[in-house]
């Protein structure tokens, strides 16, 4: 066993009374969700001397980690054990910890304490450690070449790319988890069906579980994964309750064309948190039902081309990381004036029951005459008039977030006294939107956006689910 004595030379005189006992800044380092046989990121914790003279820790080790599984670091010493600390009056050491958890053999998180003892005196004081061990289905550069169902078992941590052939089918059951390490990608040549579901929902997301620091999660961090592209030969895919998150670029849809189906159906799904845009799509079908699509630096959508129908989806953009490349809404190849001379034809698009409203402006063109573009029961931040293009639209109106973004609280459904609360027209709700992504009923006179109003008496409790 290695046994490190850390000695100077203090001369303040030592402390002998059994009262001078250490302080911590906490009595439990909390390291919280760790994938298994993977190294942690470092967590500290402080040991303060609080009297006026020096006091010399006899012995500080883990009590009870036989397997060692835990690593860690007093004053810049790494050991296993060490022996006569001193801390001089009224100051204080660092104690940095680590660990590498090995594989549980559950498919459920179990949690794993361990303590650090601290002998003063012949007292022991005690840190307890804990950490809850996920194991993991490691993928690495994974090629889909046969229909593959991929189940809840375990989370699966993606490395460098998940790719889905032409003419094969990848399945994601509810509740399955996606965690994608720094760059790697999911490309869907063929077709992604994403089962997710109220009670269950499928995430993708980085593989950063932790926090930056503090209290503040990696899960506010953008471009800690690539995102999703479906290519040109991706046919009728279908995602239902998935939340794809903190990615470089976002769902990207590129020139699938026109198709008796829209070659991306998105139901009460969540796309977030992108450093460029959160869904962009070339010459390409999309039809988005009862989705939050939000915060990208770029703009929260980018259409060029392609028929696209919008219905019950909130578009908001209170991106933390930098300045807003342009509108939340793009629009591009919508007539002549527009045309990217690709001779694909223009743009469709239907923007109905929805909320357009945030930081920055709202659509790249304010004036849509002469294209297929609608909106229709939409609330919009800028002030207007209703023409052909702008049906029944609610102009210059907040729509009451619970987003807090200098708290880093983004939460896009509504307050109470919002002005989107009933506002929306049962005759243009889809069947798909039905339900909004919580499982609640729009009934007969819908609230607009994606999310249903819960009365005042029911907030709390809603919002904290």
């Amino acid at each position: 066993m290695l046994v490190m004595e850390l000695t100077s030379c203090i001369e303040d005189g030592f402390s002998t009374n059994k009262n001078d006992q250490p302080t911590f800044s906490t009595d439990t380092l909390n390291m919280g969700p760790i994938f298994t046989e993977a190294g942690t990121p470092t967590h500290s914790f402080t040991v303060y001397n609080r009297h006026d003279k020096v006091m010399n820790i006899s012995s500080i080790k883990f009590r009870d980690d036989a397997e060692e599984m835990f690593r860690f670091n007093v004053d810049g010493m790494s050991g296993k054990e060490f022996q006569n600390v001193e801390i001089r009056p009224n100051d204080s050491i660092y104690v940095f910890v680590e660990a590498t958890l090995k594989a549980n053999g559950s498919d459920a998180p179990i949690v794993v304490d361990r303590h650090i003892d601290f002998v003063v005196h012949g007292v022991t004081s005690t840190v307890v450690v804990t950490a809850e061990g996920q194991d993991v289905e490691r993928k690495h550069g994974v090629i889909i070449d046969t229909d593959t169902r991929f189940t809840a078992n375990k989370p699966y941590q993606i490395f460098d790319s998940l790719v889905v052939k032409e003419g094969v089918t990848l399945t994601l059951d509810p509740g399955v988890t996606l965690y994608f390490h720094n760059n790697a990608t999911l490309r869907v040549d063929g077709t992604l069906v994403s089962n997710g579901t109220v009670e269950q929902p499928v995430n993708m997301t980085g593989d950063r579980i932790d926090n930056v620091v503090n209290d503040l999660s990696f899960d506010l961090m953008s471009g800690q994964w690539a995102g999703v592209e479906f290519t040109p030969t991706s046919r009728n895919n279908y995602l239902s309750h998935t939340s794809i998150r903190n990615t470089v670029w976002g769902v990207f849809v590129d020139s699938i064309g026109v198709q008796e189906n829209p070659a991306l159906t998105l139901i009460n799904c969540q796309l977030r948190n992108s450093q460029e845009y959160a869904l962009a799509s070339i010459h390409s079908d999309v039809k988005a039902v009862g989705c939050e699509i939000a915060d990208a630096a770029a703009g929260v959508v980018f259409l060029r081309g392609g028929n696209h129908i919008f219905n019950h989806c909130t578009f908001a953009n209170y991106y933390l990381f930098s300045a807003f490349g342009g509108a939340a809404i793009q629009l591009d190849h919508l007539n002549e004036e527009y045309d990217d001379l690709s001779g694909l034809p223009y743009m469709t698009a239907d923007f109905t029951n929805s909320i357009i409203y945030g930081l920055g402006t709202e659509i790249s063109h304010g004036d849509l005459t002469g294209t297929a573009v609608t909106l229709r029961y939409c609330l919009l931040k800028s002030e207007g008039v209703d023409d052909e293009n702008f049906i029944c639209c609610l102009w210059g109106q907040d729509p009451l977030y619970y987003t807090v973004r200098n708290e880093y609280i983004f939460d896009y459904r509504l307050k109470n006294e919002s002005p989107a609360i009933g506002a929306g027209s049962p005759d243009f709700m889809l069947p798909e939107a039905t339900f909004d992504r919580y499982g609640l009923p729009r009934g007969t006179q819908p609230d607009l956006g994606a999310f249903v109003y819960v009365p005042a008496e029911e907030e709390d409790e809603e919002i904290e689910n």
